[in-house]
């Protein structure tokens, strides 16, 4: 499986060649995916390198005769000193030694050296040599975390360990009890062709893009669309290694099954005796999960549609009447509330395509060519499924089109009422458990493109949505971006999703992108609205804004850091969660840090 660029052959790797690869099923459309991605590159694949990042108070020597010991342990295989030049890559093929989507340089977040471990045991083997030697790791599952900081470890020369390579196994699948258990190699893409193999009725809940390991995005709070959407809330069980090495089963996973076997309810009830500690391992430094439980949905007849909206100020309406409708449970899913610019840029054509003026693209100039596609000059796009029977489907069919209705202009689309191509088809797939690429496709929308989440949550409550969609227009305005807004609408909650589209190789994008992240970060939480996650590098501002009674919950967290993580080896910084031996010392980067991240680093200046 392979493309060609400018004479270059660009091969793509299967899912049967690697724990990574993509699918036979979508061979074509990864080809496809990668051409257009690199016909926007206009720089080399890499640059020279300007020196070897070591892990904090660490020399040289010491650094190699760690790492030899570590060879000696695991194997000299297992370990890659992070030495070689560096590529960003791109989704199917990203690097595990840095951001391949780097908001400041491109060498500053950077691994000293990448370790793939086998198994648990080889987990903990590390774990207790980190802590030897102080040395800190940052584990990944597969580093598709894009937008959010993907590889990079937050304290630059850290020891990568990459979780995916050698733990990439489905453990287990119960279609009885309609669950698996998984480890961090597996990819929706993987669970989803291994259900499919055994010809089991069972459905998985993936996000927009199929790649991404089941539980480091389960760990990390991310969502999908079906009912089974909240990843977090749909596992069940958990192993982990802890900061000191040793070993932790959660739920009914610590008591012992019968002869030492697993027990048998370990992916049946997600508690155990006691405090309910799950939570604790989601978002945070404490733990290093090697096995996860998870709940498969039962297949189930489906119904995915549009609805599209005329008028920018329709916003509010469409809002009040999304919320009745979750609350009561008549919405079958996550749903996904887009601006029309949106339907522009997963055509996978270029910004330049529609506009190649400066700055934002006119609302007049969307409306022209919105005009041109399947939606028509509209300013919203709902997109929404249902589940059940047919006739339980049609019954809710018809509530949701006559509240729909109230809104002039709005119009109803089945998908055969729309082309082959259209997005509406990508989303039927998503919505019923089948993993694609199709959302790649909007990042052709500059050269070099990368880009960065902005995601608060706010009450499904139109005069709340209306304020923090006022400051993100305003800022993207002032800042030069085009807004793409998705509302993923509940009924008493919208996980709200901006993302900015940047050139990683254009320093002026990059200060953008920065500068506008920090601002609406600030305004949104004087409003009240915080992020439920971030990139690595506006971790610490986030945190900070969960301020409540003087920052009882940062303190708290840190509290448990400093317990069971004495030395701060384990992702110290990760979610603005920083051990007493970082802490205070110039490595936090607060609202308000007058540092030049682009230009200065981001270690402090002691």
């Amino acid at each position: 499986m392979s493309s060609i660029i400018n004479g270059i052959t660009n091969a793509i790797p299967s899912l049967t060649q690697k724990y990574s690869g993509v699918p036979e099923r979508l061979a074509k459309e990864a080809i496809a995916a990668k051409d257009r991605l690199l016909s926007q590159k206009t720089v080399p694949d890499s640059v020279p390198r300007k020196g070897h990042s070591l892990p904090p108070d660490v020399d040289q020597a010491t650094y190699d005769a760690a790492i030899e010991e570590l060879k000696a342990s695991i194997g000299a295989s297992n370990v890659e000193v992070n030495d070689k030049t560096l590529v960003d890559g791109w989704y199917m093929e990203h690097p595990n030694t840095h951001d391949a989507y780097h908001v400041v340089d491109q060498e500053e977040m950077t691994c000293s050296a990448v370790v793939y471990p086998g198994s648990t045991e080889e987990v903990q083997t590390v774990v207790k040599w980190a802590n030897k030697h102080t040395i800190p790791v940052y584990p990944i599952s597969m580093g598709r975390n894009l937008g959010y900081g993907g590889s990079a470890p937050r304290v630059p020369g850290s020891v990568v360990l990459d979780l995916g390579r050698r733990m990439d196994q489905v453990l287990n699948i119960d279609g009885d009890n309609a669950s698996c258990i998984v480890e961090p190699g597996v990819s929706y893409f993987k669970l989803y062709e291994e259900i499919q193999k055994r010809n089991l009725p069972l459905w998985i809940d993936c996000p927009d893009l199929g790649g991404g390991s089941v539980l480091g995005n389960a760990i990390d709070r991310g969502v999908g669309y079906t009912p089974y959407g909240d990843h977090f809330a749909n596992h069940c069980g958990m192993e982990i290694v802890l900061p000191d090495g040793s070993l932790l089963r959660t739920g009914l996973g610590a008591m012992p099954g019968k002869d030492g076997a697993d027990n048998p309810c370990w992916q049946s009830f997600q508690a155990a005796y006691g405090p309910y500690v799950d939570g604790i391992f989601s978002q945070s430094n404490y733990g290093i999960v090697t096995k996860m439980g998870f709940w498969l949905m039962p297949e189930t007849d489906h119904q995915s549609y549009m609805v599209t909206f005329p008028q920018e100020d329709d916003f509010e309406r469409i809002v009040e009447i999304i919320k009745p409708l979750a609350q009561k449970r008549i919405l079958g899913n996550i749903p996904q509330l887009r601006h029309v610019i949106q339907e522009l840029a997963v055509t996978g054509k270029p910004k330049t395509h529609w506009y190649d003026g400066p700055g934002q693209m006119p609302r007049e100039v969307i409306r022209q060519h919105a005009a041109q596609q399947p939606c028509g000059d509209v300013s919203w796009v709902f997109y929404g499924t249902q589940y059940g029977d047919r006739a339980g489907i049609e019954s809710q069919l018809k509530l949701i089109r006559a509240e729909f209705e109230k809104i002039d202009g709005s119009r109803f689309y089945l998908p055969q009422d729309m082309p082959p191509e259209h997005y509406l088809h990508s989303r039927v797939q998503v919505c019923s458990g089948v993993p694609v690429l199709r959302e790649l496709d909007w990042l052709n929308w500059v050269p070099n493109a990368a880009h960065l989440f902005f995601s608060p949550i706010l009450p499904t409550k139109a005069k709340d949505a209306r304020v923090v969609l006022d400051i993100v227009s305003r800022l993207h305005k002032k800042y030069g971006f085009d807004l793409f807004p998705t509302l993923c609408v509940a009924g008493r909650e919208m996980h709200t999703i901006v993302n900015i589209v940047y050139d990683r190789y254009d320093p002026d994008a990059k200060q953008r992108a920065t500068g506008i992240m920090r601002e609406m970060i600030r305004e949104a939480a004087a409003e009240g609205f915080g992020e439920y996650r971030t990139h690595l590098l506006f971790a610490d501002q986030v945190a900070e804004s969960y301020g409540w009674n003087n920052g009882a919950l940062r303190k708290f967290n840190e509290t448990l850091k400093d317990a069971i993580d004495e030395n701060s080896i384990l992702s110290p910084g990760r979610n603005g969660i920083w051990g007493k031996r970082f802490r205070g010392k110039g490595w936090e980067i607060l609202d308000g840090d007058k540092r030049d991240i682009l230009r200065d680093g981001i270690r402090p200046k002691l």
